[in-house]
């Protein structure tokens, strides 16, 4: 089983600076410092026109942290595929898998956010297929020497790809929620990603016996299915503390929910966040996310771990405008004190998840 960091890049409040500029110089020095500690990977995300998140290229992203990172993989959480002139994308892949020297983990997504599609011009509802066929290229374009391709959204001629990947191609995630692209992900032998949300371990559960069904109706042994999670996490010393990083965390899910529905409120580059439907109360956030001290994270993570059988998880340490200097704190003390504690309680992480396991190999 492996750890990660994700970088949402986003911010809460007006800044007088220009807030891409420190967004960037911290996710930068979080990216190293996990580097420097032994996590597996950096994961950075992609989103566009507001506060939300002020990263529009993720692959820019595993090109700056490639020249200051030894180590660690680097990911992308996800590439927004259908927003892409995708002979354009697969050259950029290629060019950031060979400037990282092979760490470039591929996660892709079909979108999900209107606001973001409406000013690229592009159709939601077409997005799964043309994401669809973006992979078919990409299959044919990093192996072998030239291609062309005719599909319904896509007619390319014969093309070199000429900054090819380090090696293989890189290893694919799909994130997404939905059974279609479980399937996909199935089809494919990529990774599915999903992300936790406000909740606890039983949704993780739940979503880990969905994707099952996708892997079943494909023929494919769902023990065996891997599972990448993103989860919230915070290492605290005061209830206070927590309340503020949870105020943060239920920021972003709001944000990310009123997105996604249409009922995105805006003044002007702000996005004014509005409460969603049946979101958790403060207390029950306090319940579910892994936010607290080293022992009680350490103890939450070892059940949503036996719930859900993944083969790796994320951790988002800053969101919104929760403190820089605390999530270099929480990433250093996840290493140094949570995951020991995680592996006396179930063994060697190491030997734990490897190549996906199921549920209920976990918990025995």
């Amino acid at each position: 089983m492996e750890f990660g960091i994700f970088n949402l890049m986003g911010y809460r409040y007006r800044e007088s600076s220009a807030p891409a500029q420190r967004l960037v110089k911290e996710a930068t020095e979080q990216t190293q410092l996990a580097d420097e500690l032994g996590y597996d990977a950096a994961w950075f995300a992609e989103h566009h026109f507001s506060n939300y998140c002020i990263c529009p290229s993720p692959l820019m992203m595993v090109a700056l942290c490639a020249s200051t990172t030894k180590r660690i993989r680097l990911g992308t959480a996800v590439v927004v595929v259908p927003l892409y002139d995708p002979v354009r994308l697969l050259a950029e892949i290629g060019m950031a898998d060979a400037m990282c020297d092979g760490r470039l983990i591929l996660g892709i997504g079909s979108g999900y956010q209107p606001y973001e599609f409406d000013r690229f011009g592009k159709s939601l509802e077409k997005s799964k297929k043309i994401m669809e066929e973006f992979m078919d290229m990409f299959d044919l374009a990093f192996t072998q020497e030239t291609f062309k391709f005719d599909g319904e959204h896509f007619q390319v001629p014969e093309t070199h790809i000429s900054a090819q990947p380090v090696g293989s191609r890189p290893e694919v995630w799909l994130a997404g929620d939905n059974p279609v692209i479980h399937r996909i992900a199935a089809r494919r032998g990529y990774v599915p990603l999903i992300t936790g949300r406000l909740l606890g371990a039983q949704y993780l559960s739940d979503m880990r016996q969905t994707i099952e069904e996708s892997w079943v109706a494909e023929g494919l042994d769902p023990s065996q299915m891997p599972l990448g999670i993103q989860r919230f996490m915070c290492v605290v010393d005061s209830h206070q503390e927590a309340l503020e990083y949870l105020d943060n965390a239920r920021h972003q899910a709001r944000l990310a929910s009123n997105l996604r529905r249409r009922e995105e409120v805006m003044d002007g580059s702000m996005l004014i966040e509005q409460p969603a439907h049946n979101e958790p109360t403060i207390d029950e956030l306090a319940e579910n996310l892994l936010v607290g001290d080293c022992e009680t994270i350490a103890e939450r993570l070892c059940g949503e771990i036996r719930a859900a059988g993944p083969s790796h998880m994320m951790f988002h340490f800053q969101v919104g405008a929760s403190s820089f200097k605390k999530a270099l704190t929480s990433i250093e003390k996840f290493q140094t004190h949570i995951k020991p504690m995680v592996e006396k309680e179930l063994g060697p992480l190491t030997e734990l998840n490897n190549g996906g396991a199921s549920t209920q190999s976990v918990v025995a």
